[in-house]
């Protein structure tokens, strides 16, 4: 009989860590990380980067990037299918999903070394590649080492939210993480959620040749302006996507491939597709032991971006409880690197924060919408509109599905609406008229290429001022002065 060795291994002393010193510390290499980094360290200070999982955060690998060149990929094949109206003969297109994919993993590929971390290297920021977590006020540590900064960036980003639907775990189920590595084409692909991110995918899909049913518990696009959101879902139910609202996911099974046991029936599919929002990404970081305050929505902290319990620390974009998108999170960049590097008050805004969603037809907004600006601003609150089938180039393009919708107080525009084509590049001349307190005169006093869209904004900010020129009697009666003393 054998005899059993019952003598254990001496223990092996655990190696120090090692111990650096920085400037600023930054945890998260998405957008918000790495525009801190790149400007922090070109301003001269020391900078440390972590990051645990891929440079480039969730925008460049699983969000905006991938989303958008799926989205090109669909227009392409749609555009073989609507040609009839200028003189096109309609097809049916031949997609091949996976190259649709190879086309989405080739736009990551040539936009990455942009967030590389031999780029940011390069730049002189220290780049370690690990999960950091807080061991005490000033201290975080990353694998084995340990950084001790002056400044703490958390900019740590969010993933997708699964909510916890009885049934789930027994099918296979997609988030925005795992659907663009997807090379076999859905079926019947099965959306619960109808944000951004559901119907952006939904349309994406539809196009490429999937069926797609639409789930969301409330209202599709209930954040954005229902006159104008409901323009974008008749759209998607023309073209073939299933949207079926108030329908509150109860239960999820594995019957017919997977269907999803609602309020309002049952839906069964090939594929499923969680799409009802995002969680911030906190759990590894160990706030308590940085004395951090924290909540489900990110860390508690000031207009200025900083802890309101660790004045070492900031945080930036989705962690900073805010709007979850990718342009806030450099906005934020900016407002932490001026406090922290130079020491001047600097405080995050949230008024001129424009976003789209990118269906056809583009749906964008900055500021108030209408029903919050009337409830903010009651009678003082003038709605001027301009519809798309006015404008020239629109009318050119048959692109006339569409409409512009400002909402001015004393002259000065307080929130824009637009759904129509390019509405994502159009909102961008509201917001910046909300960040520098412009008026409408300086948008109809603006020389405009023809023809352009752009000019619907200018035919809006002309629909608010008209009628404040023609209908005036004073007006008049100054014109009728002169003209009878012009020789």
């Amino acid at each position: 009989m054998d005899q059993i060795n019952t003598q254990t291994e001496p223990e092996v002393a655990q190696k120090a860590p090692k111990r650096i010193k920085a400037d600023v510390l930054v945890i998260g290499a998405g957008s918000g990380g790495l525009s801190v980094a790149a400007g922090a360290v070109q301003m001269g200070a020391d900078v440390v980067l972590l990051e645990g999982h891929k440079m480039g955060g969730d925008c460049l690998n699983y969000g905006c990037v991938p989303s958008k060149a799926l989205i090109a990929a669909a227009k392409k094949a749609q555009a073989m299918r609507s040609g009839k109206s200028f003189g096109v003969k309609p097809v049916t297109p031949q997609v091949d999903y996976a190259t649709a994919k190879d086309h989405v993993h080739k736009v990551i590929d040539t936009i990455a070394p942009v967030d590389s971390q031999e780029r940011f290297e390069g730049l002189g920021v220290k780049v370690i590649r690990e999960y950091g977590r807080f061991i005490s006020k000033t201290e975080v540590q990353a694998g084995d080492t340990v950084i001790e900064a002056r400044r703490i960036v958390v900019a740590t980003g969010s993933s997708p939210f699964v909510p916890p639907i009885d049934g789930l775990d027994e099918v296979e189920v997609h988030t925005n993480e795992t659907i663009f590595d997807l090379r076999e084409k859905p079926e019947h692909l099965l959306i619960v959620g109808g944000g951004p991110i559901g119907m952006e995918m939904a349309q994406a899909h539809i196009r490429l040749g999937s069926k797609v049913t639409v789930i969301e518990g409330q209202k599709a696009l209930g954040k954005d302006d229902p006159e104008l959101a409901s323009v974008v879902l008749d759209r998607l139910r023309a073209e073939g996507v299933e949207i079926v609202e108030d329908a509150l996911a109860e239960r999820v099974s594995a019957t017919a491939g997977v269907t999803v046991h609602t309020s309002e029936g049952d839906f069964s599919g090939s594929h499923l597709l969680m799409a009802v929002g995002r969680k911030i990404n906190l759990e590894r970081l160990d706030l308590e032991k940085g004395g951090i305050a924290y909540n489900r929505g990110g860390l508690k902290v000031g207009d200025d971006l900083r802890s309101v319990s660790n004045k070492k620390v900031y945080a930036v974009g989705d962690a900073a409880g805010r709007y979850q998108f990718t342009h806030v999170a450099g906005y934020h960049a900016g407002v932490v690197i001026k406090s922290m590097l130079f020491g001047l008050p600097s405080k995050a805004r949230e008024d001129h924060i424009p976003w789209a969603t990118y269906t056809d037809p583009e749906l964008a907004q900055v500021g108030l919408t209408e029903d919050q600006a009337r409830k903010k601003y009651g009678p003082s609150l003038s709605v001027v509109r301009f519809a798309y089938d006015e404008n020239d180039r629109a009318i050119a393009e048959g692109k006339t599905e569409g409409l512009v919708k400002v909402m001015v107080v004393r002259g000065k525009p307080v929130g824009a609406s637009i759904v129509g084509a390019q509405a994502g590049e159009l909102i961008g001349i509201w917001a910046m008229a909300i960040a520098n307190g412009l008026k409408m005169t300086a948008l109809s006093n603006t020389v405009l290429p023809y023809p352009t869209l752009m000019e619907v904004n200018k035919r809006a900010a002309g629909a608010y001022l008209g009628p404040k020129i023609f209908d005036s009697t004073m007006v008049k009666r100054i014109v009728g002065f002169v003209q009878k003393r012009i020789p």
